[in-house]
């Protein structure tokens, strides 16, 4: 097929921005309020996978408003912005298997206070922000999916190219077929979230991690409620640790009440976990029958279910972010706060810090320099200073566990915050999430209750309320490198954690007929969470793009 293909369109723009969230809308905005400072041009494209500008856009979400405090400084007076509830109260729980405990606020250290922070849909916040940037002649294109990079002669990155539209299964073009467009561009800013397939190439190709840490990252499993009204208490933000989860498995819950009767309600579990028998989602339905949780969605209806990774490597594992033409920004840099389950504000502020380091050099007549003072101005900012305090709350729960591990989570973030300094230095991660599993042989098998429907519910039940779709006649866009390599170690040694670990039922091993047991892959399931490109095993599973406007279409996650 490759020598039929036809030549690929072009446009050319001064900055070409992938994906449309808090970090790419954000330097779009800011290069186009720094032009208009000047009175200059400068063109600048946002593409997105998903069908529209917050498709694929989910967060918990409670928001630290710093990075919007900085880009829109009056966008408290904006009567159309999305962010209507602030944290009123904040409560932190420890469960056992039959009560909880609440942790005294003044316990907890101060940078983990919501109060002044809002609980939104990040996906109703992207969408305003997206108006804000078409409003100031950003050009933003929903369901165009970036599918490669595109290089100059001399390596340097020169824009992108979505992915070719109408390929059947085999390969083949249909007759709908229509190449993907090149987007050229003097710098490229990408923002493509947790685990992005662009990002993971320029890492490896650029070598941008050989001095940080491995990255490291958990799994978030979130659902929307409408609740009985006398059960809501708009602004109440809680989260807790402990059941159902064992002591080694670090993770916790998050409960927002947003307005009109509706709950966020999720799930984290950080994927170095050791148990191949474990299963996130189950885990997540398992929390909610907790005495303490279980009646505030008795009576209710849940509206909407999705999950996505999370960048959880935290300061020691952000790798350099500059390469010749362009910068990694937001989740594909890996700018998560941990314990305060929070990373839009963080997104923002780097796009922003992204968009003034571009339009400088854009200023000057530059193009395709690798702006590497970029590495250093993100740890001098805000981002560096919020990320370095809390630099060793991974390292410490994975090493003591959650109870020990908490507890010196919490000394060390107050020595932090009060003397400036830790008394661990800065920990390393040790394994990456992929070789933190042990063979099932030494493991205990888990037996998970049957969902009832009611509080608990079924993965492909819950897919349907993501509303995910694909076309089915198109190539798989989760690459198996080696087939045999799945069934020798992947099934055989882990017991086949794929069918687990994904909480979309995308894998299962199929124990009956000839061919037994044969991996399958249900892709049009995929909810674009990328935990299999992270938890396989092998890393044998590797997650790309699938054709535009593809996955989930949430409406307000």
């Amino acid at each position: 097929m490759a020598d039929a293909l036809p030549e690929r369109e072009s446009m050319e723009f001064d900055v070409v921005i992938v994906g449309a969230g808090p970090a790419g809308l954000s330097a779009a905005i800011r290069i186009k309020q720094l032009a208009q400072e000047k009175g200059e041009d400068i063109s600048v494209v946002v593409l997105e996978k998903g069908s529209e500008v917050g498709a694929h856009i989910l967060s918990g979400a409670v928001i630290d408003p710093i990075g919007l405090d900085k880009l829109l400084p009056d966008w408290r007076k904006d009567d159309s912005a999305p962010i209507k509830t602030e944290v009123k109260a904040d409560h932190f729980l420890a469960l056992g298997p039959a009560g909880s405990v609440r942790i005294p606020n003044f316990l907890m250290p101060k940078l983990m206070n919501n109060h002044g922070n809002y609980i939104v849909s990040l996906g109703n916040v992207c969408r305003w922000l997206a108006e804000k940037a078409e409003a100031m002649g950003v050009e933003i294109y929903p369901g165009f999916a970036a599918a490669e990079v595109l290089y100059n002669e001399e390596g340097k990155v020169i824009g992108v190219a979505t992915g070719d539209m109408g390929v059947a299964r085999d390969g083949t073009p249909k007759d709908a077929y229509m190449r993907g467009m090149a987007l050229l561009g003097k710098y490229v800013l990408i923002g493509e979230g947790v685990r992005g397939s662009l990002a993971k190439q320029l890492i490896e190709k650029f070598d941008l991690d050989r001095d940080s840490d491995h990255p490291k990252f958990g799994i978030g499993i979130k659902e929307l409620w409408e609740i009985d009204p006398k059960k809501h208490n708009q602004g109440l933000v809680q989260h807790s640790l402990g059941w159902p989860l064992d002591n080694k498995t670090g993770g916790g819950s998050f409960l927002y009440h947003l307005e009109d009767n509706q709950v966020a309600v999720g799930f984290v579990v950080h994927l170095n976990y050791q148990n191949p028998y474990m299963s996130p989602f189950e885990e997540f339905q398992r929390f909610k029958t907790h005495p303490a949780i279980r009646d505030v969605f008795e009576g209710g209806k849940r509206i909407s279910y999705g999950a996505r990774a999370i960048s959880e490597g935290g300061y020691q594992s952000v790798p350099k972010l500059s390469f010749p033409g362009g910068l990694l920004i937001g989740c594909s840099a890996g700018f998560v706060n941990v314990p305060r389950i929070k990373g839009s504000h963080n997104a923002m502020l780097s796009g922003i810090l992204a968009g003034e380091t571009v339009f400088a050099s854009v200023n000057k007549g530059e193009a395709q320099e690798e702006l590497t003072s970029f590495d250093t101005a993100w740890r001098e900012s805000e981002i560096g200073q919020d990320l370095k305090k809390v630099r060793n709350v991974k390292p410490l729960l994975s090493k003591f566990g959650t109870v020990f591990g908490m507890a010196l989570s919490g000394l060390d973030m107050w020595t932090n915050e009060l003397m400036g300094f830790s008394l661990f230095g800065t920990m390393s991660h040790g394994k990456t999430d992929a070789q933190s599993l042990k063979p099932a042989k030494d493991c205990k098998k888990i037996e998970y209750p049957k969902p009832d429907g009611k509080i608990s519910f079924d993965k492909l039940s819950s897919v349907f309320l993501s509303n995910t779709n694909h076309e089915e006649d198109q190539p798989i866009h989760l690459k198996l490198r080696d087939e045999a390599l799945q069934k020798l170690s992947e099934h055989d040694v882990y017991a086949g954690p794929s069918n687990r670990y994904c909480p979309a039922g995308v894998y299962e091993w199929v124990e009956e007929g000839e061919d037994a047991p044969r991996f399958q892959i249900n892709a049009q399931n995929c909810v674009h969470c990328k935990t299999c490109d992270i938890k396989d095993p092998n890393g044998n599973i590797t997650w790309t793009v699938p054709e535009g406007t593809g996955g989930p279409n949430y409406p307000n996650m």
